[in-house]
């Protein structure tokens, strides 16, 4: 099974991602990650993470999915991104941005997760 990367710094606006190049936001799951580009899908801190903005998690197989809500719990998810997961049958956590990072990095030793990780508000 392939394990996710593991995040090795988070600070306002800079993430550390095992074998990436440092970021801003990303997009990891079991095998690697990208920088996560909002413009990509529309995305906005309201309405929030956006069913297109997990697809890529569930295709790389997640079971468990953590979203960050950013470092001043500005970003809010869609209901319609917590329904699709729900009905895939993968775990959500939505926490604070260092509060994600710990919980995703713990997952990542055991568990097919993945996450979107916002670094600022």
């Amino acid at each position: 099974m392939a394990t996710s990367p593991q995040i090795t710094h988070v600070s306002w606006g800079r993430m550390e991602v095992e074998g990436l190049e440092p970021g801003k936001d990303f997009k990891l799951f079991p095998g690697g990650g990208r920088a996560w580009d909002w413009s990509e899908h529309g995305t906005r801190h309201d309405p929030g993470v956006q069913p297109a903005d997990v697809q890529e998690l569930l295709d790389h197989g997640c079971t468990v999915v953590v979203l960050s809500r950013g470092m001043e719990r500005r970003l809010l998810t869609m209901p319609e991104t917590l329904r699709m997961l729900e009905e895939a049958g993968v775990k959500v956590h939505r926490e604070e941005t260092t509060a994600a990072v710990d919980l995703y990095n713990e997952l990542a030793r055991t568990t097919a997760v993945g996450g979107l990780f916002h670094s600022t508000c």
